[in-house]
């Protein structure tokens, strides 16, 4: 017998006898003073909430700007500073022609009742389609959209839309609408919550023990809300932060507690007392907990050198989320672990009780190791994969590259109100101006000019205008309007594709590489293209630029970090060329579904468009995080395996027999919880980020983890735990699990007593 496992008279092993790590203290102190804990969490969770709720939150959909574009917004903040704010188009479509006496009036007095309207600085004229049928104008706001009190945007959607009758639609779009009327998010945490439920009564079998996990989830993401909540005033955090960080803090957290209350039940199957098993849960999985988090914070630190401030506040909220449900995993859960003592498994389910005692095989714990594991079915399942590591590796890798096939046809571009809710007046909007005047209508490009010569630059800028009647792909250029001191003009120009077209994007690049170069050779007239459509352009430029930088970096950060945990050099290798792949077929996954419309009936997909250009990276981050949680998880049991035997093939063997059902269910409930947000939420960026994250999940728990990982491991034996000397005399020591090292072979140690 081990020494980490020889158990005395008492129950205690030797393990148990050493003194506690430090989490294994923190655990004996939150059993002891629980009722200070759980009213502490308590009490700080509401109070939290309530100031929340008081001060209230400012989420902003503002993603900045970088480039010309922003350029083009100070020449407008300088020279015209009416033309600063945000638009909005109030569209009307009748069933007869738009100009009929009796329609024509009601469409005026519209207009004529919005121009009063506070934050309104002006109202366009009326630009009619050539059928007749359709019209709109623009409403000009005294701010951007996130500066603009909600209540001034709600009295001009509302003023609009009181004329409407039958036979005349009105529907409205633009930035500050679209920001009014986002859709209500869906149910998705609802049905993330009932499959998790669902999944921890089959791994448990008991009502409490699958009650603790999700009650801890819940207690930690709505701290998270609240504090996220109040950064939203210090911070640009979108009006999908709280969505993120709900989906993200649920499938952690619940995971998180997941892996303490399963090393909590083996320890009462051992027959420690409950003290002694949180003691010991705490500095085992307590510890891997601890690392795993800080490896998802290590990743979403990623995210601040990319330089945007939404990003920032997206990062900040994920963070936070992952903290609060870290800490209540970790405090709070001893502390009801002490409450629930022995009676952990009471309220199970006939049949489904599984008992954490290791003297049972089918019956084990799910973080077991050592022979009692090696008649289950994972034990079973790694020696035939490790009997034909080259075929089983090679067929999974190759199922990996089919499914990241599709990243190579990637486009990052930001997506516009096409892919709203049909239900919505901004898609509403969007399709009347589309099929009215061309779909270019709904994200003009500004045109600023800064003129040095003031007057004799008109004749250029003038020139130019007549010129871009003649670049393909544009439809419409508006002449130019100058400022009062003559050395500045804004031209509209309306492109003749959608604002996420890709055709857009080239019109763009053709105007400022060679159109405009021609036209202001041999003046001294600057011209630059902006606008909201040029912005999308400009950043998601910008974020293509920088995410090899992230993955780098993350990388690099990480393979540092394992190398210290595991002290070799093919394990982080190995852990981050699986990770990729999974990240790959994830980014594979969500341009075949989301961008060339495969399965779009099943995964209710309006309408084929680019993918957002932010969400790659902010699904590197966190599942470049989450994959490493179940990487370590896997590999501290393979490594404490290897010390024991040195028997690499035994060691992958057992250690993916001890962790497997564990590790499934975690990933089952991750999976579930992200996936939920597919079909639960009206959101599309919310629909790609889940589906995203579910399929990286689900291939890094199926492909890499049951077939990579023990082909690769099987393939390299001992070579897997090669480390240089120098390397090992650098890096520090970091014990993930609290199981020592033997510097040798396995001390044989005494009998129980």
């Amino acid at each position: 017998m081990n020494s980490s496992s020889a158990v005395d008279a008492g129950g205690a092993t030797a393990a148990d006898r050493r003194s506690p790590s430090w989490l294994g203290r923190v655990g004996a102190w939150c059993h002891d003073h629980r009722r200070a804990v759980l009213l502490g969490w308590v009490t700080g969770v509401i109070a939290v909430i309530a100031v929340a709720s008081t001060v209230g939150s400012h989420f902003e959909n503002n993603f900045g700007g970088v480039g010309q574009s922003q350029q083009v917004q100070d020449i407008l903040a300088q020279r015209f500073p009416a033309q600063v704010g945000d638009d909005a188009q109030v569209v009307f479509h009748s069933t007869g022609r738009i100009d009929a006496a009796g329609v024509t009036a009601r469409v005026d007095r519209a207009l004529a009742g919005i121009r009063p309207l506070p934050s309104v600085t002006s109202v366009s004229p009326l630009i009619t389609a050539r059928d007749g049928r359709t019209a709109f104008a623009t409403v000009h706001f005294d701010a951007v959209t996130a500066k603009i009190p909600s209540a001034d945007i709600q009295r001009v959607i509302d003023t609009a839309q009181s004329y409407a009758q039958p036979g005349l639609q009105v529907a409205l779009g633009g930035a500050p609408i679209s920001a009014q009327v986002s859709p209500a998010p869906g149910p998705s945490e609802a049905i993330g919550i009932g499959a998790a439920v669902v999944i921890m009564l089959l791994a448990f079998g008991s009502v409490v023990a699958m009650g603790l996990p999700l009650i801890t989830a819940l207690v930690g993401v709505g701290a998270g809300y609240g504090v996220v909540a109040l950064i939203s005033h210090l911070l640009i955090d979108p009006s999908f932060g709280p969505e993120m960080m709900a989906m993200i803090g649920l499938g952690v957290g619940i995971d998180y507690a997941l892996f303490i209350v399963t090393r909590y039940r083996q320890g009462l199957g051992e027959g420690l007392t409950p003290r002694d098993a949180i003691v010991r849960a705490m500095s085992t999985a307590g510890r891997a907990v601890l690392f795993a988090g800080i490896t998802v914070l290590i990743s979403l630190c990623g995210l601040f050198i990319v330089g945007q401030q939404y990003l920032d506040g997206l990062a900040v909220g994920t963070i936070l989320a992952v903290l609060a449900v870290m800490a209540a995993a970790l405090t709070l859960l001893p502390a009801m672990l002490g409450y629930a003592g022995r009676a952990v498994d009471r309220l199970h389910l006939p049949r489904l009780l599984h008992s954490a005692a290791p003297t049972q095989p089918e019956s084990q714990d799910l973080t077991a190791s050592g022979p009692q594991a090696r008649s289950g079915f994972w034990w079973r399942w790694s020696r035939t994969v490790q009997r034909r590591p080259v075929v089983c590796g090679s067929a999974a890798l190759l199922a990996l590259v089919v499914l990241a096939v599709p990243l190579f046809s990637m486009r990052l571009a930001f997506t516009d109100a096409g892919n709203d809710p049909a239900n919505l007046t901004t898609r509403q909007a969007y399709d009347l101006i589309s099929d009215g005047f061309g779909p270019g209508f709904n994200g003009p490009l500004v045109v600023a000019a800064e003129l040095p010569g003031r007057a004799k630059d008109h004749a250029v800028v003038s020139a130019f205008a007549q010129r871009l009647s003649t670049v393909p792909g544009v439809a419409r250029a508006q002449a130019p309007t100058y400022n009062q001191l003559g050395d500045a003009a804004v031209l509209i120009v309306y492109p003749t594709t959608a604002p996420q077209a890709a055709a857009t994007a080239s019109l763009v690049h053709e105007l400022r590489s060679t159109v405009i170069p021609e036209a202001t050779a041999g003046s001294d007239v600057h011209l630059l293209v902006g606008g909201e459509t040029a912005a999308g352009v400009d950043a998601a430029s910008n974020l293509s630029q920088r995410l090899p930088l992230v993955i780098g970096l993350v990388i690099l950060v990480s393979f540092i970090l394992l190398m210290a945990v595991f002290r070799s050099i093919a394990i982080p290798v190995k852990a981050a060329v699986m990770n990729l792949l999974s990240i790959g077929a994830a980014y594979g996954a969500i341009v075949a579904v989301y961008q060339w419309g495969w399965l779009s009936s099943v995964f209710a997909v309006g309408r084929p468009g680019p993918i957002d250009p932010w969400i790659p990276l902010m699904m590197f981050t966190i599942t470049f995080g989450l994959s490493m949680d179940y990487e370590v998880f896997l590999l501290t049991r393979v490594q404490e395996e290897w010390r024991r035997s040195h028997d690499s093939s035994a060691a992958v063997a057992d250690g993916l027999a001890s962790t497997g059902r564990v590790i499934t269910a975690a990933a089952a409930i991750m999976i579930c919880v992200f996936g939920s947000f597919v079909i639960g939420d009206p959101l599309r960026i919310l629909n790609v980020f889940g589906l995203g994250l579910a399929v990286a999940i689900f291939v890094d728990a199926t492909l890499v983890r049951m077939i990579l990982v023990p082909s690769i491991m099987q393939l390299l034996d001992k070579a897997n735990w090669w480390f240089p000397r120098w390397l090992d005399r650098a890096l520090p020591h970091i014990d993930v699990d609290g199981t020592p090292a033997p510097a040798t072979a396995p001390t044989p140690t005494r009998k129980p007593t």
